[in-house]
């Protein structure tokens, strides 16, 4: 059990955390919801902490205290755009803490040390938001100071420190409306896990990873990475933007007379013009980010302590016209939405050309407002919605009056197959309304089933069930049951084919094997020979088998 860290190993942890966040920049820049990024959060902060690790690489010492200034140093001097500053003042923090103890640190010392990054970076903020990297680093580091106590090696401190960042990370959209209007957690959030992870894989050896292992991120982001980009900033209102400027800028080279109540009185003016304002240091180095009309000023208040080095002014409203004209050039006149459960449905649906797909099911409705969300993020005139679930359809409806600048049609599919049949019909040559027309007839041309087990023992529909049977149902009511999956589908089949059916279809649920998919399949052959039969990976919940009969 490795109860302490020394000097080499935090050096370990550091270039490590970095090569971690370098690898996974691309997927954390995605998360970005501000409708002008002034730079992306995985770049700011990969080229922030990168800047550490070039100081690092240069000195070759052993010495706590040395290495703790070269990345403290390190990170400020590259610190970019909100996230990097603020990322560089987590390792100020954890830095000052670590750099005057002892040759080894326990993991209370460790602990203090993000508590005091934490601390450090929240007073580097003007007015700090939650539902951001402040809010995942707070509860990690309050974590880590409980568990500390009981957790005294780092193999298990930090994984525990880690999952409860996950958490802290899983409520930023509760907490911040504007991630929970692009359906994403926050990226700058997501890059500070992805470096804590590289942290770990330091102490335990394990291979840096190319891809953000964080369930919240993932989970938020696989709709975007799978169904087209900007999916995120189509709902926002790119014409509000109060400050045109994003500045950037450092003092150095402070005059004597500079004292540390100038760097607040700076801070205080910064504010008076502008927001997202940052102004740390020290009377060696401030380095200051503002969003203002006048840039000018700013620079002409920084002056009155010291030289200017390294000025950035970039036009917001420039990058705010072009992401508009993209948006606009880019926007079609239909897109279609599912809803359904299922790894292996949502690739069905992609493949029909589905623009976005959202988790639901028959255990998970979701909400009027989380079907209007996903609907604006479809960048198109008019939106099909396929409710593929009876409970859902109604919430589907009330989605209509909460979107804006676009037209609902809802297609009252009640199952999954009708879902496929209405995707099936559409043509972005035809009209929306003919589109509207086709795919209502074509649901009405599917039979559907679905196997699954009883939760509790009653009579109903003629049957006396018994928790455990495995029953077989239409959209209305049960029609089968047996003890056997197999024969609970072949029973309901049977059931269900008022006329001989061309082509029957069976989707495997998640408790399925392929083995097993590929008998049953076999035996409906035998049993249906006019019949072309085959069988498609679903992974739904719940339903053992998804039917369908055309």
């Amino acid at each position: 059990m490795q109860k302490t860290i020394n000097c080499a190993t935090f050096r370990k942890m550091v270039l490590v955390g970095a090569k971690m966040l370098d690898n996974n920049r691309a997927k954390v820049d995605a998360l970005n919801v501000f409708p002008v990024p002034d730079g992306d959060t995985g770049t700011n902060m990969s080229l922030t902490i990168q800047s550490a690790v070039k100081e690092l690489s240069a000195n070759t010492s052993n010495s706590f205290s040395e290495v703790c200034d070269c990345v403290s140093k390190g990170a400020l001097r590259g610190a970019r755009g909100n996230s990097g500053v603020i990322l560089s003042q987590i390792f100020r923090g954890i830095c000052s803490v670590l750099r005057d103890g002892k040759a080894e640190v326990d993991t209370r010392t460790f602990a203090k040390a993000m508590e005091a990054g934490t601390k450090v970076a929240y007073n580097a903020v003007a007015i700090p938001k939650e539902g951001t990297i402040l809010t995942v680093v707070r509860m990690m580091s309050e974590f880590a100071v409980k568990a500390a106590g009981k957790h005294r090696d780092f193999e298990t401190f930090l994984p525990a420190v880690i999952e409860e960042g996950d958490r802290a990370l899983a409520k930023t959209p509760e907490l911040l409306p504007v991630l929970k209007k692009a359906g994403v957690v926050d990226s700058g959030g997501v890059g500070l896990m992805t470096i804590m992870r590289g942290f770990l894989a330091a102490l335990m050896g394990d291979e840096i990873v190319s891809e953000v292992q964080t369930e919240a991120a993932n989970a938020a982001q696989n709709a975007d990475a799978e169904f087209g980009d900007n999916s995120d900033i189509i709902n926002m209102d790119l014409g509000e933007i109060q400050f045109a400027y994003c500045t950037e800028f450092f003092v150095i080279n402070l005059k004597k007379s500079t004292t540390l109540a100038d760097i607040d009185k700076l801070r205080e003016n910064l504010m008076g013009i502008g927001d997202s304002v940052i102004c740390i240091g020290d009377l060696e180095m401030i380095k200051v980010h503002v969003h203002t009309n006048c840039p000018g000023v700013a620079l002409t208040y920084a002056l009155e302590l010291g030289e200017l080095d390294r000025p950035k002014i970039e036009n917001m409203l420039e990058q705010n016209r072009a992401l508009k004209a993209k948006i606009e050039a880019e926007k079609k006149d239909q897109g279609m939405l599912a809803i359904c459960a299922g790894e292996g449905i949502s690739e069905i649906f992609k493949d029909l050309f589905v623009d976005r797909v959202i988790e639901g099911g028959q255990t998970m409705n979701p909400s009027a407002s989380d079907i209007a969300t996903a609907v604006q993020k479809i960048n198109a005139d008019n939106v099909f919605v396929f409710p593929n679930n009876k409970n859902i359809i109604l919430a589907a409806e009330q989605a209509k009056a909460l979107v804006e600048n676009r037209t609902i049609h809802v297609i009252p599919t009640k199952n999954v197959p009708q879902g496929f049949a209405a995707a099936l019909s559409f043509s972005p040559d035809a009209s929306a309304e003919e589109n509207k027309t086709n795919m209502i007839h074509a649901i009405d041309n599917v039979k559907s089933g679905q196997v699954t087990h009883a939760v509790r023992t009653t009579n109903v529909n003629g049957f006396s069930i018994k928790e455990g049977d495995i029953i077989g149902l239409d959209d209305k009511k049960i029609l089968a049951k047996s003890n056997s999956i197999d024969e609970a589908v072949l029973k309901l089949l049977d059931k269900l084919k008022e006329d001989p059916p061309g082509v029957i279809t069976l989707y495997c649920g998640q408790d399925v094997t392929e083995e097993d998919a590929q008998a049953l399949t076999e035996r409906v052959r035998e049993a249906f020979p006019d019949c072309d039969v085959d069988y498609h990976y679903g992974g739904q919940p719940v339903y053992f088998y998804l039917l369908s009969l055309e």
